[in-house]
């Protein structure tokens, strides 16, 4: 079992290094919705990753649990400008799921997140790669409540917590750029809080 820290490397920066501008630290942890909250039963779970060309690699709860499991602390930051220092997480990898998966192929630039619901998100292919994402199913040694995804969700810290998208159904690798829910509603398309890209006019 692997223990990651992204972004952490040396000696601990201080908290104020690492509070993005405009932020506010808090050691609670907001929930906040496009929708209802669904419930959804791990027995009947599947997660799906689709390439760019539709074809569909698909785990139910046990095939995910099965795979290498990487515990990760990291920083979160929501576009509403809370940060939660020091989160504790555990699940797979982007990585060890397109591994899984034969890999992206070359045509495949970026993907679309899928939850249970209809919310989608849009991200760079890049940013899901390189021990920069994960799917995870456990917070702070508990499975995830549905409040904040369980018992599935996205974790892509770099980025505002909008992207992190909960209840996960499945990702799609796509060739063009496909902004989801707050990306047409407004929000920034890609969500560097270190650049404060909160809107599409940031």
């Amino acid at each position: 079992m692997n223990a990651l820290t992204p972004g952490f490397h040396g000696k601990p920066r201080r908290l104020t290094d690492r509070l993005p501008p405009g932020q506010y630290p808090t050691e609670m942890f907001p929930v906040l919705s496009a929708g209802p909250t669904p419930r959804l039963r791990t027995e009947a779970y599947t997660f799906t990753l689709t390439s760019e060309t539709g074809e569909r690699h698909t785990w139910d709860w046990d095939s995910l649990l099965a795979l290498p499991q990487e515990e990760v602390t990291t920083d979160i930051h929501c576009v509403t400008r809370w940060s939660k220092f020091g989160t504790r997480w555990k699940g797979v990898a982007l990585d060890t799921l397109l591994e899984a998966a034969g890999g992206a192929g070359p045509r495949a630039r970026y993907v679309v997140a899928e939850s249970h619901g209809g919310y989608t998100t849009n991200l760079p292919l890049a940013e899901i790669t390189g021990g920069r994402a994960w799917i995870v199913h456990e917070y702070d040694g508990f499975p995830v409540s549905p409040e904040h995804g369980g018992p599935l969700r996205l974790l892509v810290p770099r980025l505002y917590f909008w992207k992190s998208a909960k209840w996960l159904k499945g990702i799609n690798l796509t060739v063009e750029d496909e902004p989801g829910f707050w990306e047409n509603a407004g929000y920034h398309n890609h969500g560097d809080p270190w650049r404060e890209e909160r809107t599409w006019s940031d």
